[in-house]
């Protein structure tokens, strides 16, 4: 190849310029300075073993693919760590079929990025065996240890623990885990499985999401092997399926997973669920599905006191090795009440800030950072403002947005400001209609139902929404 290591770094950015927030182009790929490139392997150097670990952790499958678009799929990608001022040079290699978090002290990685996938391949070909050998699709980081308890998620905490004990074989089969984003339903579902899999391994757990089942179930329609379909999953000892809800209105989905909830049910297999809202709140599930979900037990997560945020921060920072004055963390945890994810991203911002500027983490310097983070959070959301954002995000006129016009780029607005005036605020359907323009309550219905759709389908959307959500958030 006849390209420089600098410019197959340069047509990388390109790409990932247009596929992340420019904010996180800029803290966390600006610093990146291309060193060589020998063999199929590109080498980076990064300015710290956490910059490291933070690219491992976010952005792994983003590389992968820039990676294999710009030279192949024999491309690998090696990190040179920069401490004290010094990279260290000595590489140790390690091949990942799937992303996952960083291991231990290694100061320089390289990783195949020949396979990218994180859905379970050829799922159906068990060519008649009793027992599969499959990746149960686990985060191995989600684990009871790094699971804070508190108040607000006991009740789920300790089912789990004692599904844990004896799957399957508890009162908690359902277990359906619910709460809004963020407050941790997804760690405690697969601390469960990774708990499971730690004491029995001989038991078939299996992680998917609701999205990438109903993916998987299209296609053996398409494919006329849904009775394949169906002998995989019922060979699972314990499925955990998460967001659930997404099921909602897809009823070929809906039918086949009763099917699969019965005959696991019934032969002792332990199911967890888990959505973003109360089973009765579920609208588009058939009633015998719902049905079917009372049959356990239903954990509600909430958002975290000040006692468990504080603990959490704490955890974090333990486990990433940090040493940070306890009134930083306790400044932290009294101003950002939200979520446990917006609590660690504004904890790993502040770490990121400091390290890139070899500054020690002070409470001065945490309030500098989070001065005004902090008060985009508390500010309450209105449908004018969201509208404000859309349309200052798109470069057009609030007078445009709310017109009669249908035109591609201002419908496609319209229905963004629509879905996101839905989810992150309490305004009625007709509420929402009637700020943008005087629409009617099945217009807003049909906009939210077709962005929702269209983050799952479309990246673009889907970048498009997540930038605005952040923009509104801080």
């Amino acid at each position: 190849m006849n390209k420089t290591f600098t410019q197959i770094w340069n047509n990388c950015l390109q790409i990932i310029k247009d596929n992340i927030p420019e904010s996180s182009y800029d803290t966390w790929f600006v610093p990146i300075v291309p060193i060589r490139y020998l063999e199929d392997v590109l080498t980076i150097q990064v300015p710290s073993p956490f910059f490291y670990e933070y690219l491992e952790e976010h952005f792994i499958d983003l590389l992968r693919k820039v990676l294999r678009r710009e030279l192949g799929t024999n491309a690998k990608l090696e990190y040179s760590i920069v401490v004290e001022n010094n990279p260290i040079n000595k590489a140790q290699h390690k091949s990942y079929n799937l992303p996952g978090k960083s291991i231990g002290n290694i100061a320089s990685q390289q990783l195949n990025v020949t396979n990218q996938h994180n859905t379970i391949k050829n799922p159906f070909d068990t060519h008649g065996t009793k027992k599969l050998d499959i990746d149960p699709q686990l985060n191995v980081n989600y684990t009871f240890d790094n699971f804070v308890e508190g108040d607000c998620n006991r009740l789920g905490k300790s089912a789990g623990v004692q599904i844990a004990l004896n799957p399957g074989k508890t009162a908690y089969n359902p277990l359906l885990i619910y709460s809004d984003s963020g407050l941790g339903k997804t760690h405690l579902a697969q601390a469960i499985g990774l708990e499971i899999k730690e004491r029995f391994p001989e038991k078939i757990v299996l992680y998917i999401t609701a999205y990438n089942f109903q993916s998987q179930y299209a296609e053996s329609v398409i494919n006329n092997n849904r009775n394949d379909f169906m002998h995989f999953y019922q060979m699972i000892d314990v499925l955990i399926v998460d967001d659930i809800h997404e099921f909602a209105g897809k009823e070929g989905t809906q039918d086949t997973f009763f099917h699969i909830f019965n005959y696991l049910h019934q032969l002792g297999k332990q199911l967890i669920i888990t959505l973003d809202r109360p089973p009765v709140e579920l609208n588009n599930l058939k009633s015998r599905l719902l049905s079917r979900f009372k049959w356990g037990l239903t954990a509600d997560l909430q958002a975290p006191d000040y006692e468990t945020r504080l603990r959490i921060l704490q955890k974090k920072v333990y486990n990433d090795g940090m040493k940070i004055e306890t009134e930083v963390l306790e400044y932290i945890a009294n101003n950002v009440k939200t979520n446990i994810r917006e609590l660690e991203g504004v904890l790993v911002s502040i770490l990121a800030q400091a390290t890139l500027n070899r500054r020690d983490i002070t409470l001065e310097l945490t309030k500098q950072i989070l001065g005004k983070v902090i008060g985009r959070i508390k500010r309450e959301l209105s449908i004018n403002y969201i509208q404000q954002t859309v349309c200052d995000y798109f470069k057009i006129e609030v007078e445009v947005l709310k017109s009669k016009s249908r035109k591609r780029e201002i419908l496609q607005a319209r229905q963004i400001a629509m879905y996101l005036s839905k989810e992150m605020t309490d305004f009625s359907l007709v509420q929402i209609g009637a700020e943008l323009g005087g629409k009617d309550h099945s217009t807003v219905l049909h906009a939210c139902k077709t962005i929702k759709n269209l983050i799952n389908e479309d990246e673009n959307i889907k970048n498009y929404v997540t930038d605005i959500e952040r923009q509104l958030k801080y």
